[in-house]
């Protein structure tokens, strides 16, 4: 009798312990190797909004790491030492999933850290500014992920729906932009029967629309107005953007393209907002605009000649060219890699860090790759110097180099809009690692 309860109750649960205790092991290497292999590459600034996790509550269950809607393609968080780590911080985009599922509330999403500020307009819980009747939603606000932009520009437009003005000639709302936020936020209003302006100054999808070709934008569902939930897993930019322009063909919601804001004032209740094309008057304003609308210029003699540019969006076109990228953040390493691989191009990439401490693991191991084999020349520690018509000067290791050159990418980030912020009167906060 002994004997029977020890098979079918003591051997099964050995078994289900041995195989707890191995995978927690496999896990464990796995994350620590990560960990290690992150620190030494110097990437150590998650990018945007990121789990800071307590040690002292912190019971190590994993359910963080399996909650991350980035695995497997990254290993953002894992365990070592018995307790949660964000092991790969420049892999985390803030999906916030982490905190959700952890079971005795060790996780905080904060802003920044302590080395590295990040500029954030303060906001109420309903995401209304400083200025009351102006409202901020998706990557202006901080939240660069799409999903959580889309469900952001939903809630701020239903939050506005529930205070707006009743009667007079002015409108409920002025949208300004339409990428995920704005989109989201136009098709709320549209369902609500809102009496609003959406503006975009360039073309649907905002930030989207920039990335490189074949770029992978989305990683989880989302939920899109009008549509409800969809299964947009391991979405390219040209698919999400053909599912957006078929979402607005159906609906028939209305965005004008190619019209730029200019200025908003306040106008007795509501707002005055003037644009490239005319001027609106509206109880509300959203702004559903991108943090680095202006790119980051160089500030170097050349840097004014035709053949340089600040966003890439398709490699093929730079196909027997030489071409120099300049920048360390995920844009930078993604326009080299991506271009290195079109046939005959020639790339050379220019950072003034130390290491791509800013880059996703992913995006750093294609440089190594395409460095390995010739493909990409890195040149970490240097700056450029000046732009000519077939060739660039750059400082390197304490000398000029000359390179030869056909095409000037320049990724080194773009400007936050606080000019027009503060013009406006919108407080905005620097974060060093808090809410």
């Amino acid at each position: 009798m002994d004997m029977l309860v020890y098979l079918f109750y003591v051997v099964p649960t050995l078994l289900v312990l041995g195989w707890f205790i191995r995978r927690r092991s496999r896990l464990e290497q796995r994350s620590t190797r990560v960990h290690h292999e992150t620190h030494a590459a110097g990437a150590n600034e998650p990018a945007s909004l990121h789990p800071v996790i307590d040690p002292a509550r912190c019971i190590g269950c994993g359910s963080c790491v399996k909650a991350c809607p980035e695995e497997p393609e990254h290993h953002v968080l894992g365990i070592v030492g018995g307790r949660a780590q964000l092991v790969s911080p420049g892999d985390c985009i803030g999906h916030g999933a982490c905190k959700a599922a952890c079971p005795v509330e060790a996780i905080s999403l904060v802003f920044g850290t302590e080395r590295r500020g990040a500029g954030i307009p303060v906001l109420s819980p309903r995401f209304e500014t400083s200025v009351p009747g102006i409202f901020i939603a998706g990557e202006l606000g901080g939240m660069g992920l799409i999903r959580n932009a889309l469900e952001q520009g939903r809630q701020a437009v239903e939050a506005v729906h529930a205070l707006r003005s009743r009667g007079g000639d002015l409108l409920d709302l002025v949208i300004v932009g339409a990428g995920p936020a704005g989109f989201a936020a136009s098709l709320t209003a549209l369902s609500k029967r809102m009496r609003f302006v959406t503006v975009e100054q360039e073309t649907l999808g905002g930030c989207v629309f920039q990335y490189p070709r074949g770029k992978l934008v989305m990683t989880a569902p989302a939920t899109v107005p009008m549509v409800g939930k969809v299964n947009l897993r391991h979405t390219s930019k040209e698919d999400l953007l053909r599912f957006w322009t078929e979402i607005e063909r159906k609906t028939g919601v209305q965005i004008n393209y190619r019209e730029r804001v200019d200025d908003i004032s306040r106008l007795g209740n509501g707002f005055l907002v003037k644009t490239s094309a005319g001027s609106y008057r509206t109880h509300s304003v959203l702004l559903a605009i991108g943090r680095r609308g202006t790119p980051r210029k160089l500030g170097v003699p050349g840097e004014e000649l035709p053949k340089v540019v600040y966003r890439l969006i398709d490699p093929d076109q730079y196909a027997g060219q030489h071409v120099l990228v300049v920048g360390g953040g995920d844009s930078a390493l993604e326009a080299a890699a991506s271009i290195a691989e079109s046939a005959g191009a020639s790339v050379v990439l220019s950072y003034r860090g130390e290491s791509f401490d800013r880059a996703k693991q992913r995006n750093r191991d294609r440089v190594s790759q395409a460095a390995r084999t010739g493909r990409v020349e890195v040149l970490l520690s240097s700056n450029v110097r000046q732009i000519g018509p077939d060739s660039v000067a750059i400082e390197h290791v304490g000398r000029v180099v000359n390179v030869r050159n056909d095409t000037v990418i320049v990724n080194a980030g773009g400007v936050l809009p606080s000019d027009f912020l503060r013009r406006i009167g919108i407080h905005v906060e620097t974060k060093y690692g808090t809410a």
